[in-house]
């Protein structure tokens, strides 16, 4: 059954929640991980005013004016991708490269019932950028947003389910979605639904839909991956977002053991060997898959799939954006009570004497770790409370940055 939150709170009341309750579900993190994550679809009615974050404006300045190339930017029309050929150009004198935008071609297309999706917001669109950074540190898995503008009584792709959870946010406009449960419950990212086509088609024609329902402004829909989902504009353009949950699974989680354990088995001589010559396969004379299968079952034991967990998270994200003038004002003008903070979105991981972040990894001598864990919690500190070498070193790394008081 669908989980529907249409009281709204008094904005007092949310003061230090994050942002998928303040401004995505009304429900808690507790809650929301209880009754919702990875379980069933919910729809959050009248969430949050999202004016600050995107509009219709945002997608003119992006298509006419920030010289987008492909791939930011996807066209669709009944069901179908239109090829990026049609809608790119170069740009003219000192901007001659040949994929970007063409706003003339586009708006064709618009006009023509094409709907325009506007891909990895998160890296061209700083309001939905900070949103997408605080919703993956909240979730702990890593979060990419989309703009799907749509003209009125037009749809972009036929029913299908994607492989990762979504949060779709209505910016502007009417749009009718029908949802209807999973075909193949959580997916994984090498199963889409291109491969279940014909499955997918009959879910879609199966009887009453679990969520038959129009999105307005403000309101907010959460569908876990595999549930197959449709959606048409209503009587005006349609903007919505769309952030796309990423999730991590068990199955990632055992192909990074695994991975771990077969670079240990490297390491053993015995399994560097050579199979006898005629081998005719794994089960062949010398039971040559038991011994393996022994020593890979004692590797998986071993082995700590950690390390390569938090690589493929750190590289999984980008962290804040960092201004290289800003960044030398504050180095040159460096002393005491020179305000700094951690750079947000770094992934930072203090291992011994190592951190470990998004832009590389530094070691410390141990007179140091005491002031770079305090950093880590993210506070404003001065320059001399860290030491002026040690505030110096993390600021030319891009681990420090500037920060108000």
């Amino acid at each position: 059954m669908s989980v529907s939150r249409t009281e709204l709170k008094d904005a007092g009341t949310l003061r230090g929640a994050g942002v998928l309750e303040s401004r995505l579900t009304r429900l808690s993190r507790q809650e929301f991980a209880r009754d919702v994550w990875a379980r069933t679809a919910a729809l959050t009615r009248d969430a949050s005013d999202f004016s600050d974050l995107f509009s219709a404006s945002a997608v003119d300045e992006l298509i006419s004016r920030r010289g987008l190339r492909t791939p930011f930017l996807r066209v669709a029309k009944d069901g179908a991708t239109l090829p990026s050929s049609s809608f790119t150009a170069a740009a003219g004198v000192g901007a001659t490269i040949g994929d970007q935008l063409d706003d003339t071609a586009l708006w064709r297309a618009f006009a023509d019932g094409a709907t325009l999706v506007l891909q990895a917001l998160h890296r061209t669109w700083e309001p939905v950028a900070d949103l997408v950074s605080e919703l993956s540190t909240e979730l702990g898995h890593p979060v990419q947003a989309n703009a799907y503008v749509t003209p009125p009584q037009n749809r972009g792709f036929d029913a299908h389910y994607d492989v990762h959870d979504v949060f779709v946010l209505q910016i502007e406009g009417a749009k009718r979605w029908i949802i209807h449960e999973p075909v193949l419950p959580d997916p994984l990212r090498d199963q889409p639904w291109t491969d279940h086509r014909s499955a997918v088609a009959d879910g879609d024609a199966r009887g009453t839909a679990h969520l038959d329902t129009v999105l307005r402004p403000g309101d907010v829909l959460y569908l876990p991956r595999g549930w197959l989902h449709s959606a048409r504009a209503q009587g005006q353009v349609s903007v919505h977002l769309t952030l796309g949950v990423h999730t991590w699974t068990r199955y990632a989680l055992a192909e990074q053991l695994t991975r771990a354990a077969l670079s240990a088995l490297g390491d053993d001589p015995l399994m560097r060997r050579s199979l006898p010559l005629g081998t005719d396969g794994p089960n062949g004379p010398g039971g040559e898959v038991d011994l393996v299968r022994e020593r890979l079952l004692a590797a998986l034991v071993r082995a700590d799939p950690a390390p390569l967990f938090h690589r493929a998270r750190r590289g999984q994200g980008r962290p804040a954006p960092l201004g290289p003038l800003a960044q030398l004002t504050a180095l040159d003008g460096l002393g005491p009570t020179s305000p700094v903070r951690l750079r947000k979105a770094l992934e930072p991981r203090l291992e011994g004497t190592r951190l470990f972040t998004r832009v590389g990894h530094l070691d410390f001598p141990a007179a140091d770790l005491a002031p770079v864990t305090r950093l880590l919690d993210g506070q404003v500190r001065t320059a001399g409370d860290l030491g002026l070498a040690l505030a110096g070193r993390l600021l030319r790394a891009g681990v420090l940055v500037p920060a108000d008081r």
